[in-house]
């Protein structure tokens, strides 16, 4: 889909309406892309946005820059979390397998361990799991759930857990694999059928395959310098979806890399796995 979105992140397949929702941080907008008929309905909010995640009753879960939100069916915004702290924002988030939403934050200025990821229950209680986080990015877990997989941008790794589903336990933090050899750092990162972590490279202008035992499997150049976030989608979710973004690129790099902002698909490219709804 052709846009010019600042900072476009975030994107998740919503099954129950065949549609992509994502997001742009900067504009303060939450998009729901139809890929069928083209349209493209946008949702103005109050604050930046890092994500928006589908309910399993209908309406949004939103990771905004003061805490995460609740949108009701009707419009209707009401808080789940305030945390708000002078200069830190929401950032990328992620539903675990038991509709707990995880949601990372960090600071406008980037300061080192400014930030972190917490787990949200769906009942609104709210734990911060990793504290002294730079950039909180991808989030993902292994088809059966007992690995959750980690980004803290700055760190130039992919980090992977034990993970405990019935509990939203994520214990036994260790690298998967370093993402070195490239001039990007890895952004948003999603899991497919095989296990496999599929990871968006900002500033590398490419998407990477990494395997369950971190070997570098594959990589896809894209005509863009900042893809931000991936997922599987489509009927059959062999769809590759990237977010991309033009925030701090130069007029000469929008030139040479018309498509920056716009969400791009790589289609019939592997095999997905559903993204799960938030619970509460």
């Amino acid at each position: 889909m052709k846009t010019e979105a600042v900072l476009g992140e975030g994107p998740t397949w919503d099954a129950g309406t065949s549609t992509l929702l994502w997001v742009d941080v900067l504009a303060s907008q939450v998009h729901r892309y139809a890929p069928r008929s083209g349209a493209d309905a946008v949702l103005d909010v109050p604050q930046h946005v890092g994500a928006a995640k589908p309910r399993e009753q209908g309406g949004l879960v939103l990771n905004l820059r003061d805490g995460v939100a609740l949108v009701d069916r009707d419009g209707t915004r009401t808080w789940l979390v305030y945390w708000a702290r002078d200069g830190v924002r929401g950032n990328d988030a992620a539903v675990d397998p038991a509709g707990r939403l995880w949601a990372g934050t960090m600071r406008y200025d980037e300061a080192r361990g400014g930030g972190w990821l917490a787990r949200v229950e769906p009942d609104g209680a709210a734990k911060v799991v990793l504290g002294d986080v730079t950039i909180s990015n991808g989030t993902g877990w292994s088809p059966g759930g007992e690995l959750m997989y980690y980004v803290d941008t700055p760190e130039q790794r992919i980090d992977v857990f034990d993970y405990d589903t019935a509990t939203g336990e994520a214990t036994g933090r260790r690298a998967l694999c370093a993402v070195a050899d490239t001039p990007g750092k890895p952004d948003g990162l999603c899991v497919d059928a095989e296990g496999c972590v599929w990871v968006a490279l900002w500033g590398g202008s490419a998407v990477r395959r990494y395997t369950p035992d971190g070997r570098l499997d594959r990589e896809i150049a894209l005509p863009v310098e900042q893809p931000t976030a991936c997922c599987f989608g489509g009927d059959d979710f062999t769809d590759l979806y990237v977010t991309t973004a033009r925030t701090g690129l130069s007029e000469r790099s929008l030139a040479e890399n018309p498509l920056s902002g716009s969400v791009l698909v790589l289609p019939g490219i592997g095999a997905g796995v559903p993204s799960f709804s938030f619970t509460g």
